[in-house]
């Protein structure tokens, strides 16, 4: 099958949109389609490349956004480039991952054809919120014009996905209309799993974690919507030296993070490591005692399915898709959204019953095994064969 995937970001950003389009597009390469992914330049001049079976259309861009954030960069490709690209590629079917220009675009370039259109949705209101701090306050307004931006992308196509129970209740309730099927992002099991021949003491000394301390790791953009002061504040609080909080990644928040723990007097209590390559990161994650993530805008969570593939308890924040992957009690805990009392609790518990860990540890282990990259690559191929009849949700539900 011929497929062009279409978005504002992929390899070498890390982010989760990224991931998700990386591995989606490498794996039906490897399957033998003919995979085109187009997507902005990040030299602003369009140019082609070929990465690992996939034919890269990098299109010319603009990078008018950096002063909010140095990974945005607005494609700007003018409609010979895209009569070009769909001519080259021959497309039997379109996958946007996103509702950003130039997304309308390039939907009216493949109707013109006759394509089947695959939408995937990332976004929710709270992902920019940290960005448009006024407009944000006032959430009603705020949130119909976020949703009819996203809507007027994905009322056009013929199926959407996204990555949860969740996600797939906040976008239907929004206004879509088309059929809606959660499909979980997907995690390479060969890559995140329970590795005993790590070692974790080295892996700690090089990056500079305490060797004697309980470790609860959060992974992932240090941008302002992942909340990553709740988990500092919840470190004031806590009256107890035997935890260290390792906060990895880099972001646009990233220094203020670092500034406020050094309001707090955290001192070496909290580690920031920067950006953590992504070879190294299955071993990280095997080295650590406990993965937390306190985003209250998660629609899913790449970084929490990869810790608990390799084991690990978790301590999520109770919101949005985060409680589809968690049983409080059997393979971690929630705490209040936004609450660092609440999250101070939870850390409490955990550092207080490391014996409980491995038994959790293999329950999160289970309850990955139903995100396999392979199921997801499955599915989507099935989405664009036409094949959509209803599938099995991918996550289950808290008390499952």
């Amino acid at each position: 099958m011929r497929i062009l995937i279409t978005g504002t970001t992929y390899s070498p950003s890390m982010n989760g949109q990224a991931i998700f389009t990386v591995n989606l597009a490498e794996r039906l390469a490897a399957r033998g389609h003919q995979v085109t992914m187009l997507f902005p330049s990040d030299t602003e001049q369009p140019h082609q490349s070929v990465q690992n079976g996939v034919r890269l259309e990098h299109v010319r861009s603009r990078a008018l956004f950096s002063w909010i954030h140095s990974d945005v960069w607005v494609p700007a490709p003018s409609g010979r480039d895209l009569r070009r690209i769909f001519g080259e590629a021959q497309p039997e079917v379109l996958h946007i991952q996103d509702h950003y220009p130039p997304s309308g675009a390039i939907l009216r370039e493949a109707r013109r054809r006759g394509l089947r259109v695959i939408g995937t949705n990332h976004f929710m209101p709270e992902n920019v919120a940290p960005y448009v701090p006024i407009l944000s306050k006032v959430k009603p307004v705020f949130k119909w014009l976020a949703w009819h931006w996203v809507l007027n992308i994905y009322n056009r196509c013929d199926v959407v996905t996204v990555q949860s129970r969740a996600a797939a209740a906040l976008i239907k309730e929004a206004g879509l209309h088309p059929p809606v099927y959660p499909v979980s992002c997907g995690i390479d099991l060969k890559r995140f799993h329970p590795d005993p021949s790590v070692d974790r003491e080295a892996c700690r000394r090089r990056h500079g974690l305490d060797p004697q301390r309980k470790i609860f790791l959060f992974v992932g953009r240090v941008d302002g919507e992942k909340r990553v002061d709740v988990l500092l504040r919840a470190m004031k609080r806590l009256k107890r030296n035997d935890i260290q909080l390792v906060v990895a990644g880099h972001g646009a928040a990233l220094p203020a993070f670092r500034s406020l723990a050094k309001r707090l007097g955290l001192g070496d209590r909290v580690r920031f490591t920067g950006f953590i390559p992504n070879e190294e990161l299955h071993i990280l994650l095997n080295s650590v005692d406990v993965f937390t993530m306190p985003s209250d805008a998660e629609l899913l969570s790449i970084a929490s399915l990869e810790a608990m593939a390799c084991g690990k308890p978790v301590l999520l924040a109770d919101a949005v898709a985060l409680p589809e992957l968690v049983t409080p009690g059997v393979n971690g805990y929630l705490f209040k959204p936004g609450d660092p009392a609440d999250a101070a609790r939870c850390i409490d518990l955990l550092a207080d019953h490391p014996e409980r860990w491995a038994e959790m540890g293999q329950a999160s282990f289970a309850r990955a095994q139903e995100h396999s990259l392979e199921k997801t690559i499955s599915r989507f191929e099935s989405l664009y064969a036409g094949k959509t009849q209803p599938m099995k949700v991918p996550v289950p539900v808290r008390g499952d």
